[in-house]
C-alpha cells in the first residue's frame, strides 16, 4: 500500500530531475554552438529560441489547444451537474473556477490547459460524460484539476518548450557540421568537436522527445494520486480508467479514438487519446492504463 502523498512526491522529485537532465542537454547544445560561432552568436541563438518558444506557448498555447480540440464553451443550464462537479472541486483546491469546456467527441477523456491557475480550462468529451456516473466523472475531474492545481500546465509547457528549442538546434548543429566549419578551437579539437557536433545533433532532439514523454508520464501518475487525495476516493478514479480500459480493447470501428487530438495535444488528456500501443511505452504520453489502476488500488 502506498499513501497518497508517498506517490505525489515521488513523482514530484522524478519531474525534477527530468527537467534538470533537459536544462543539461539544452546548455550543452547552446555550448556547442558557441564553440562553432566562435563564442557570442551561438549563445544568443539558443537564448533566442528558447525565449521565443516559451513566450509564445505561453499566451497562445491554450488558446490554439482547445481551438485544434474544437472545444466549446459548455452551457451552464444544459451541462449543470458537470459545472457543479468542477465547482465544488475548485473549491476543495482553493482554485479559481476555470473554463468549462465541451468537446463534440464519443470518445470517453478530458483535459486541462491554461496559461496559469487563475486562467485555466478544463475540456470534458460528450462521452465521457455519457459513460461515466457521476462518482467517475468526479474522479476524472479531481485528476485535470490537480493539473492546474500543481502547475502541471506550467511544467509541462517548458518541456514542451525545451523539447522543441532542443529539436531546432539539434537542427542548427546538423546542419553546421555537414555544410559548415568550427570558428575556433584549434585543428586539434576540431575532429573530436565534429563528432560531438553529429551525436548531438541527430540524438539530442530523441533523447529530449523521450525526456518530454517520461516527464508527461510521471506527471499524470501524480495528478492520478493527487486527485485521488482530493476526493478521497481512489475508486473513483480506477474505476473511470477501467471504462476506458474497456473502450480502447474495442475496435475502432465501434470505440473511435480521441478525435482531433494531435501529437502536440496528447499529453494533455486524461486517457492516451491513440489507440496504439507505443514500443515499450517509451514513446507514450501516459503510462499503461492497467499500472495507472494498479497504483490506485493500492493507496490508501
Amino acid at each position: 500500500m502506498t499513501s497518497y502523498f508517498d506517490e505525489i512526491n515521488q513523482n514530484r522529485l522524478k519531474s525534477i530531475l527530468l527537467m534538470l537532465v533537459f536544462g543539461a542537454i539544452f546548455a550543452g547544445i547552446v555550448y556547442l554552438l558557441a564553440v562553432f560561432f566562435g563564442g557570442i552568436i551561438g549563445f544568443a541563438i539558443g537564448i533566442i529560441v528558447i525565449i521565443a518558444y516559451a513566450l509564445f506557448s505561453y499566451f497562445y498555447g491554450s488558446k490554439l489547444v482547445l481551438k485544434m480540440s474544437r472545444a466549446q464553451i459548455a452551457d451552464k443550464k444544459q451541462y449543470a451537474q458537470l459545472y457543479n462537479t468542477v465547482e465544488t472541486i475548485a473549491l476543495a483546491t482553493q482554485l479559481k473556477m476555470p473554463d468549462v469546456y465541451i468537446v463534440n467527441d464519443p470518445s470517453p477523456n478530458a483535459f486541462a490547459t491554461g496559461k496559469n491557475k487563475d486562467h485555466a480550462a478544463v475540456a470534458v468529451t460528450t462521452g465521457l460524460l455519457s459513460m461515466m456516473s457521476k462518482n467517475e466523472l468526479e474522479g476524472v475531474l479531481a485528476h485535470e484539476m490537480s493539473h492546474i492545481a500543481d502547475n502541471d500546465i506550467q511544467f509541462m509547457l517548458f518541456a514542451v518548450v525545451f523539447a522543441g528549442a532542443i529539436g531546432l538546434l539539434g537542427a542548427v548543429v546538423r546542419n553546421i557540421f555537414f555544410f559548415g566549419g568550427i570558428a575556433g578551437g584549434g585543428r586539434r579539437n576540431e575532429g573530436i568537436l565534429l563528432i560531438i557536433g553529429l551525436v548531438i545533433g541527430l540524438l539530442a532532439p530523441l533523447f529530449a522527445l523521450l525526456l518530454r514523454l517520461a516527464i508527461s508520464r510521471r506527471r499524470e501518475y501524480m495528478a492520478d494520486a493527487n486527485g485521488a487525495r482530493i476526493i478521497r476516493a481512489p475508486s473513483y478514479l480506477a474505476s473511470a480508467l477501467e471504462k476506458i480500459q474497456a473502450y480502447e480493447k474495442k475496435p475502432a470501428s465501434i470505440a473511435p479514438p480521441t478525435q482531433h487530438a494531435n501529437e502536440i495535444t496528447s499529453s494533455l488528456y486524461f486517457a492516451n487519446p491513440f489507440k496504439a500501443k507505443s514500443l515499450m511505452n517509451l514513446f507514450s504520453t501516459h503510462p499503461p492504463i492497467e499500472d495507472r489502476i494498479a497504483k490506485l488500488k493500492q493507496m490508501y
